[in-house]
C-alpha cells in the first residue's frame, strides 16, 4: 500500500481482501476481488457512475491492490492495521471481499478515526450469531462482534429474511434496527445523522439476479432497489465493503458484473458526498 502516501486526502481507494477462511457453508469468495476487477475492466461497460462521476478519469479514485491474507499473517490484524493506516491518511476505503467475517476488522480499523459511526448493512442474513459451529469469527457473526465492542453507534439492516429466535434476541440486545424483507417498502426513507459505513453482502439480492453467492435465499431485493438505497444516502459514506460474491457459482459472470456495478455506484456516491 505504499502508493497511498502519494494520494490526496478524500481519495476513494479500492482494496481487495481475498479471504474466505470463516465461510460457514461454502468457500469461494476468496477469488471474488480479482473477478470483480476483471469484469469492471472487461470493456463491456464504462466506468461512469450514474451520478456522472467517471472513475476512469477521476483523480479521487485509486485501486491499491490486495491486503495480504496468506498464512504468514494474522489476517484480521492485517486488515485492521492496513485500513487504520489508510483512514489516518484521510482516505476512504472501499473493500472487495471475501467472506463477511472481514467486516469486523474493517470496522475496527475505521472506528479509530470516527467518534461516531453508523452502519448500513444490506444482507439476507443478520450475521448476529454469538458463535456459529464454535467459531465466533464466522461470517455468520461479524455484527455481534462489532456491537459487543461498541464499534457502531447505530446498526440498520435491510433485506433480512433468515432471522431466527437467537438472532432476534441478539438484535434486541444490541438495539439493531432490522428491516426484514417481508416488510420491505422501497419508499421507506433511511435517515442518518452522521457518517455511514456501508456493508453490502451480494446475497441481499434475490438469487434470480445474482446466483453467484454461497447462500441462495429467495425473496430478496433487486439490483435497482440496492442502487436506490445507495443513491438515496445523504450523509458521507466514509467506508464500504462488498462481500460474499462466490465466483464458483457464477459461471456466466452476471453476479460479478452486478458487484462491479455496485462498486461504481458506491465509489461515485462516496466521492459526491464526502468533503
Amino acid at each position: 500500500m505504499r502508493d497511498s502516501d502519494k494520494l490526496k486526502r478524500g481519495t476513494v481507494v479500492v482494496v481487495g481482501v481475498g479471504y474466505d477462511g470463516n465461510s460457514s457453508f461454502m468457500q469461494g469468495p476468496a477469488s471474488a476481488p480479482s473477478k470483480i476487477r476483471e469484469v469492471l475492466h472487461c470493456g463491456s461497460a464504462n466506468l461512469c457512475a450514474e451520478n456522472g462521476i467517471d472513475l476512469a478519469e477521476h483523480p479521487l479514485f485509486k485501486d491499491l491492490g490486495d491486503i495480504r491474507t496468506d498464512e504468514a499473517v494474522d489476517v484480521f490484524n492485517e486488515i485492521e492495521d492496513t485500513v487504520r493506516m489508510l483512514v489516518e491518511k484521510g482516505l476512504y476505503v472501499l473493500t472487495l471481499g471475501g467472506d463477511h467475517s472481514i467486516t469486523f476488522p474493517l470496522v475496527r480499523g475505521y472506528r479509530h478515526q470516527h467518534n461516531r459511526l453508523n452502519i448500513l448493512h444490506l444482507d439476507a442474513h443478520p450475521d448476529l450469531y454469538d458463535e456459529y459451529d464454535g467459531n465466533r469469527n464466522s461470517n455468520a457473526c461479524p455484527f455481534a462482534r462489532i456491537m459487543e465492542e461498541g464499534l457502531a453507534d447505530r446498526l440498520v439492516q435491510i433485506g433480512i429474511r433468515t432471522r431466527n429466535p437467537h438472532q432476534a434476541e441478539q438484535a434486541e440486545r444490541f438495539g439493531v434496527e432490522m428491516m426484514e424483507m417481508r416488510n420491505w417498502n422501497p419508499k421507506i426513507g433511511i435517515d442518518f445523522n452522521g457518517p455511514v459505513y456501508l456493508s453490502l453482502d451480494i446475497d441481499v439480492l434475490d438469487p434470480g439476479f445474482a446466483p453467484g453467492v454461497s447462500h441462495h435465499e429467495p425473496g430478496g431485493l433487486s439490483p435497482r432497489d440496492v442502487l436506490n438505497i445507495i443513491h438515496g444516502l445523504k450523509v458521507p459514506i466514509v467506508g464500504a465493503d462488498i462481500v460474499e460474491l462466490n465466483p464458483k457459482r457464477d459461471p456466466t459472470g452476471v453476479s460479478a458484473m452486478v458487484a462491479a456495478k455496485f462498486l461504481k455506484e458506491i465509489a461515485g456516491k462516496m466521492i459526491e458526498l464526502n468533503p
